[in-house]
């Protein structure tokens, strides 16, 4: 046997005697045996991407791991947060998919002390979470955590934190429909949302009158009246001059939990001779050609306005598109009736004067909603009643009669109808 050969078996010899010597001290002490797969397991999960989409009443947002992370979060306020923890996990997000949306105002992350990750969700105003599933994603590579908000009010983000409270912390949703409310009831609640406002002016009359001051003045003469009353918390959606989305106005509905929304407008149309009031509701199909053409300008609000409106994310249509339940398209429905049967007794009416289409600003799911177009600005005797302020007292006192009696009707009937 030559050098090399020698050279060649003293090192086997030497390498059986290192394994022998590891085999002992993993018997003797339990070392872990690090092979290929337990450093892979060891390796913390990494994230591939982070996703947000929806608007202000809700949002979905989506984040995809090469491996299963592990994840707890809660609530905290002041601001209103959605903080998700992630132990043993690596998160890096590119800035732009932060970027402020909807019902989301600003997104943070960063490392813990610990080793851990942080991500840091914080609402505009207060929401709810839904869900945050951890889900395998369909074609085999890799997982993602899917958090569902929903805009919702201060007592019930509150009784969401009592409920965290009781339940240490649990970071496990449960089902709205099985809590017992330890807050006090509260009064019937009426927003109502003057329409357009700063740079979206609206219609304009033919004496130069501009729709969104119209609706303004008119919300403020409702409001009084209705707070007159002592029986109603009312709310607005803009008490100023200013720009509002559409979907804004639908958030703060559901965020002062609405029992009603009302949304004040006074159009313009070719025909100069058609005059008077006229009551919407929200309906996938318009009951009329004019109705259609009339929603599809008002639902133009936001684009004339210089914000760009996508489409719905198809990841996050089933908790978008549920936008007519039928007790809350019922409410909405009965109120009109009654709407119009107050006004046809003080105002004058369009023929047909209930009718429908596709709003978005009427497309809360769970907050019975209704448009009244108090009259043409491009007739000049529907003009001259919007400014004139005795005409505005005796409106608005019809719409407080209507309100009324829907929230007695609704009382009587423990809130369905």
């Amino acid at each position: 046997m030559g050098p090399a050969a020698n050279k060649e078996k003293a090192k086997r010899i030497r390498w059986r005697f290192h394994l022998v010597v590891l085999v002992l001290l993993t018997a003797l002490f339990g070392l872990p045996c690090l092979g290929p797969a337990s450093a892979m397991a060891a390796e913390p999960a990494r994230m591939i991407d982070y996703k947000m989409a929806g608007d202000a009443t809700k949002m979905r947002i989506v984040m995809n791991f090469d491996r299963e992370p592990d994840v707890r979060w809660f609530l905290l306020r002041a601001p209103n947060r959605l903080v998700i923890d992630l132990p043993a996990a690596k998160v890096a997000i590119d800035a732009k998919a932060l970027k402020a949306r909807g019902l989301v105002k600003n997104v943070r992350y960063g490392a813990l002390p610990d080793g851990s990750s942080r991500l840091v969700v914080i609402g505009k105003g207060p929401f709810l979470v839904e869900r945050v599933d951890v889900l395998k994603n369909d074609d085999g590579a890799g997982y993602r955590i899917v958090a569902d908000l929903s805009a919702a009010s201060d007592r019930e983000f509150d009784e969401a934190l009592s409920i965290q409270a009781e339940t240490t912390g649990s970071t496990v949703a449960g089902n709205k429909s099985d809590r017992v409310s330890k807050f006090p009831l509260r009064r019937f609640t009426v927003v109502i949302d003057p329409g357009h406002g700063g740079i979206d002016g609206g219609a304009e009359g033919l004496s130069g009158t501009v729709e969104k001051a119209v609706t303004l003045a008119f919300a403020r003469e409702l409001k009084n009246k209705l707070e007159a009353s002592g029986k109603y918390d009312v709310f607005m959606t803009r008490d100023s001059d200013v720009f509002l989305r559409l979907d804004d106005r639908v958030r703060i509905a559901r965020q002062h939990e609405a029992d009603l929304f009302i949304s004040i407008h006074a159009d313009t149309i070719s025909l100069k001779g058609i005059r008077g009031a006229t009551v919407y509701t929200v309906s996938d199909r318009a009951s009329d050609a004019e109705a259609q053409a009339l929603a599809d300008r008002e639902n133009l609000s936001d684009r004339l306005a210089g914000i760009e409106v996508k489409a719905d994310n198809p990841e996050v249509t089933d908790i978008l598109i549920d936008l007519i339940r039928r007790e809350t398209h019922s409410f909405s429905m009965s109120f009109a009736n009654t709407l119009v049967d107050e006004l046809a007794t003080t105002v004058g009416l369009i023929n047909n004067p209930h009718r429908f289409a596709g709003f978005r600003v009427l497309k809360a799911p769970d907050v019975p909603s209704v448009l009244v177009e108090l009259g043409y600005l491009s007739n000049p005797k529907d003009e001259a009643q919007l400014i004139d302020p005795d005409w505005r007292n005796k409106a608005a006192e019809s719409i407080t009669n209507a309100v009324a009696a829907f929230a007695s009707v609704k009382a009587a009937k423990g809130g369905t109808l």
